[in-house]
């Protein structure tokens, strides 16, 4: 007797869901479910990921899916917005989701062969259906080629940039944060935790039935997703020997061997996966892998290549902050920019953008974007964050830059960053040493090294502020406290020094300038050492022959 179930890659449905659910497939047994000369083996499995407009998982979201002739079958996503069909009749489906308060999505044309697992995501847009073709076989309608082609890397001797080596700095730092926004973690996915009692359940489950493939891959998957691949692998390599076909299994271990930095070992897993089937999620952990053995350039292309299969809002965004750290930054004003096209609900796809203007010395377009980004979520900190960053350059939008970190600091007034954000845009804007809002900024910086007692770049503040009153002794304080909180602060050596210097203290001046000479080469060492480690992208742009230099 063949049985159709519904089943859930993580716990957390309610009991009455899963009811539904089983009574629907129950239901649905003869119209799914026919021609009992075809083995389980022989069936097709259809599973994804479901993701709002912003990229997140959308729990609980209703997947139907469709065949002609067919009655629909549905299910509910679980917490991390998967879903899965599994016994499916190859043929050609449509595929199908909503959520109230969230929109819906469907895609036509989804052709499932035997013996094969498809993996189609929906993205849930507004409450009119975004319908488009499965993109899974090649580049979906909405994308056009890109404009621009990596042609090679270079170990730059010289840099460049615009503007100071203060802004060259701060560029470099923009591109690291939009970096680590990114869904870099094994396979571009962001691990969500289980409780310890389902991951208690799950692992004696594998050691009571050590033959049982399920239950060796459930266990090494959920201690994957938990970030404890060594644990996971014993399951994986356990599940592996009982089916070294899963594409399922391969895969997993490929993300635990990713996350030991066991490379080679990811390596063949994703090669053996692509080998018999081309998937996004395959190319982008091939591109992590690349990225982290030093492969700049083959890393870039995978990227590419898993947005093009798959044009996520996480794919894109991987894919443009890879340019944006490899200084491309026109490329990867394009990708934001397409992404921003299709997900304009992004928060980090808008930050991304605004990072990459900023390396490109497009500042008021970065203002721009930025201040965008932070009316989206105003709670968001990561825009301002960004903007307060950026206030070493005029920027046109200086005045909307003001507004949002004023507004950052009214929502968020326990928050230390939000607080030194706007005393410094409000020092910026002072027009004399008796200004009526230098009050306001010392109290500013005062509460947030009260909040963050190691906050080293408010000490400083504080000290230029106390500096400019000719208040030397609580100068010095402060500038002694920035120090102590970060003793490589090349500044408030050399303005203690100074101040020293203005007060006849001649020792402890020369004493300070040796430590800021001393540093500022050091750290000019590393910068420079660090700025070769990460090569620097070769790239052309659409009717344009190829720079006889990097740019």
């Amino acid at each position: 007797m063949s049985i159709f179930c519904l089943t859930s890659r993580k716990f957390g449905y309610i009991g009455t869901m899963l009811a539904f659910q089983i009574i629907v497939g129950v239901a649905l047994l003869g119209s799914f479910v026919q021609g009992q000369s075809q083995t389980a083996p022989d069936l097709a499995t259809l599973q994804g990921t479901v993701r709002d407009s912003s990229g997140h998982p959308v729990n609980a979201a209703s997947v139907s899916l469709e065949a002609k002739g067919a009655e629909i079958i549905s299910v509910l996503t679980d917490a991390a917005g998967q879903y899965r069909f599994s016994m499916l009749h190859e043929g050609i489906y449509i595929l199908s989701g909503r959520r109230a308060g969230v929109g819906k999505a469907s895609v036509d044309g989804i052709v499932l062969e035997k013996e094969r697992v498809k993996n189609v995501d929906l993205i849930l847009g507004s409450s009119d259906s975004r319908r488009t073709k499965d993109s899974s076989a090649g580049a979906p309608e909405f994308y056009d080629q890109p404009s621009f082609t990596v042609a090679g890397v270079t170990d730059p001797s010289n840099l460049g940039g615009h503007g100071s080596d203060t802004t060259v700095r701060t560029k470099e730092s923009l591109a690291k944060a939009a970096a680590s926004l990114g869904g870099k973690a094994p396979g571009g996915r962001s691990p969500e935790s289980s409780t310890s009692q389902a991951e208690k359940t799950l692992v004696e489950a594998a050691e009571r039935e050590p033959n049982s493939f399920d239950a060796n891959y459930r266990a090494g998957k959920l201690l994957v997703d938990d970030g404890k691949a060594r644990e996971a692998l014993l399951f994986l390599e356990r599940a592996s020997r009982l089916n070294p076909g899963s594409y399922e299994n391969t895969y997993e271990t490929a993300v635990a061997y990713e996350a030991l930095g066991e490379y080679e070992n990811a390596r063949a897993n994703v090669h053996a996966l692509l080998a018999r089937q081309e998937k996004a999620e395959v190319h982008h952990l091939l591109g992590d892998v690349d990225e982290k053995t030093g492969n700049s350039l083959p890393a870039v292309r995978e990227y590419q290549r898993a947005a093009e299969l798959n044009p996520s809002e996480a794919y894109i965004f991987d894919w443009g902050t890879e340019l944006l750290i490899h200084r491309a930054p026109e490329p990867s004003i394009e990708v934001f920019t397409k992404g921003i096209r299709l997900y304009p609900q992004s928060v980090r796809m808008l930050v991304g953008l605004g990072a990459a203007e900023y390396a490109r010395g497009f500042y008021g377009q970065a203002a721009q974007h930025l201040c965008t980004a932070s009316d989206l979520k105003p709670d968001d900190p990561v825009p301002y964050r960004f903007m307060g960053k950026m206030q070493n350059v005029e920027s046109p939008q200086a005045e909307a830059v003001s507004e949002r970190l004023e507004r950052f600091a009214r929502l968020q007034p326990e928050n230390p960053e939000a607080n030194y954000y706007f005393a410094l845009d409000l020092w910026k804007r002072r027009k004399s040493p008796d200004d009526s809002a230098i009050p306001r900024v010392e109290t500013l910086l005062q509460k947030a090294v009260r909040l963050e007692p190691k906050f080293s770049g408010a000490y400083l503040q504080l000290g230029i502020l106390y500096a400019e009153r000719r208040n030397f002794p609580q100068a010095v304080a402060a500038y002694q406290r920035a120090i102590e909180a970060n003793p490589r602060l090349e500044e408030a050596h050399y303005r203690l020094a100074q101040i020293y210097r203005q007060t006849g203290e001649a020792v402890k001046a020369s004493a300070e300038l040796g430590l800021y000479e001393q540093i500022t080469k050091e750290n000019a060492g590393e910068i420079e050492r660090e700025r070769h480690e990460i090569k620097q992208f070769v790239y052309t742009l659409r009717d344009q022959k190829p720079d006889p230099k990097p740019r």
